[in-house]
Order: structure tokens, then C-alpha cells, then sequence
């Protein structure tokens, strides 16, 4: 069997932490989507294909995860 690294209780990986991040981001601002239907701020500009939504989620997980990181 393969050792699974010890992770105290109530400690999260960088990554969780910043996809919760990019969801709650996505989900509030409508970011990347095809339709801009939500109110309020509409970041990012609409995507017009599925994959342009997709690079557009990845994008944002990266600036998530940079600002989890610390990273500017």
C-alpha cells in the first residue's frame, strides 16, 4: 500500500482552496460564460465555444491558485 501524507484535521491543499476559489468566483461574476444573464460585475468577456469557456476557467484557477500561493 502507498503512504498517504498526514493532513491534520481542517487543513486544505493550496489547490482546494483555490478551485472553491475559482467556483465561487465563476458562479458569482458569471465568469467565461457564453451569455451574460447574471447582475452585477460580468468579468473575463464571453466565451463563444465550450473550449474558450474551459481556457478561460483554467486561467482563472491559475490566478487563484497564485493568490492562495501568495504569488503575484
Amino acid at each position: 500500500m502507498s503512504e498517504v501524507p498526514a493532513v491534520s484535521v481542517g487543513s486544505r491543499r493550496d489547490e482546494d482552496i483555490a478551485l472553491d476559489l475559482m467556483k465561487f468566483v465563476a458562479m458569482t461574476t458569471g465568469y467565461g460564460r457564453t451569455s451574460s444573464t447574471g447582475v452585477g460585475f460580468q468579468g473575463g468577456g464571453a466565451a463563444s465555444k465550450p473550449e474558450e469557456y474551459a481556457s478561460h476557467l483554467l486561467e482563472l484557477y491559475g490566478k487563484c491558485l497564485g493568490a492562495v500561493q501568495g504569488k503575484k
